[in-house]
């Protein structure tokens, strides 16, 4: 993936959470503990829906591998980080980094794209629930969750073969535990005007385009449950559509808080990072 023209930089430095030494072992065992839940509860739905044959549906189809992704979405960045935490010299090689990145952004995307089919299917399920199985079959949902992969694959594809077209300054160091797309940017001496434009569109694509459809799904929804207010209609739709919306608002909530709404602490927390070489934690001006 490293082209001729790009800078000679063989790794980068990973700077890491701004944690006092002291505190190391208490958080790696929190993330370690925190990490090692999401992947043993997620293969344990995994597991459960494919030895129970009622749950053998549409909707546990489209969460089993949502809870795939959660696996191998934490699993991207969450043992680097672990091991970093225990190591003097938090490097990751150039390849490591580029390929990282590649697979944050293709799960981060295909989290998004795989929601969309299961607000669709919440939607035929309420609103024209006579011919669920019809709408819902097998051969659709394996296209939905197909498509959402290729779709999610394209875009991870596209932000990395233009990010390994970029050259990169004299500092290697992402202020960040992991390789995070925007602090690469920051980094390189090329033009990234490219790359931010292809962020743009990508991004209406990936987050805007979903979140829409979802917004038109439960709107289709709310409108049919208000056709015939009940309170048995409308505790229905709330069992039925829950756990759906639990994850939607997790999600987007989370996207909105990261990147939507300005953080009074973000130039303090881009400004804290840990000594790698001494192993003491201190607060120093990053000049990148």
């Amino acid at each position: 993936m490293r082209l001729e023209n790009q800078s000679s930089v063989s790794e980068f430095l990973l700077l890491g959470l701004p944690i006092w030494s002291e505190q190391q072992g208490v958080f790696f065992v929190l993330f370690l503990g925190m990490y090692l839940a999401t992947v043993l509860g997620n293969l344990l739905i995994i597991l459960l829906i494919r030895l129970d044959t009622r749950l053998h549906t549409p909707m546990y189809f489209f969460l089993s591998h949502l809870a795939f992704i959660d696996i191998a979405f934490s699993s991207v960045t969450v043992p680097k980080m672990l091991m970093n935490m225990h190591t003097k010299y938090k490097s990751i090689p150039y390849a490591g980094c580029i390929s990282q990145t590649y697979f944050f952004i293709f799960f981060a995307d295909l989290d998004s794209f795989l929601i969309t089919p299961m607000a669709y299917d919440r939607y035929v399920a309420i609103c024209h629930p006579l011919h669920y199985t019809i709408i819902m079959s097998q051969s659709i949902c394996v296209m939905l969750v197909a498509g959402s992969w290729v779709i999610a694959c394209a875009c991870a594809l596209l932000h990395t073969v233009l990010l390994t077209r970029l050259s990169f300054c004299a500092d290697h160091t992402i202020p960040h535990f992991f390789c995070d797309l925007a602090a690469l940017l920051e980094m390189s001496c090329s033009d990234t005007s490219l790359n931010q434009l292809v962020i743009f569109t990508a991004g209406l694509t990936a987050i805007m385009l979903p979140f829409l459809c979802i917004m038109v799904s439960y709107g289709h929804i709310g409108a049919t449950i208000l056709q015939v207010p009940s309170t048995k209609g409308i505790c229905k739709a709330l069992s039925t559509c829950g756990s759906h919306l639990s994850v939607v608002t997790l999600y987007y909530g989370a996207i909105i808080g990261l990147y939507f709404l300005p953080s009074s602490n973000t130039n303090d927390t881009n400004n804290c990072f840990i000594d790698v070489h001494s192993g003491h934690s201190h607060v120093e001006p990053l000049h990148l």
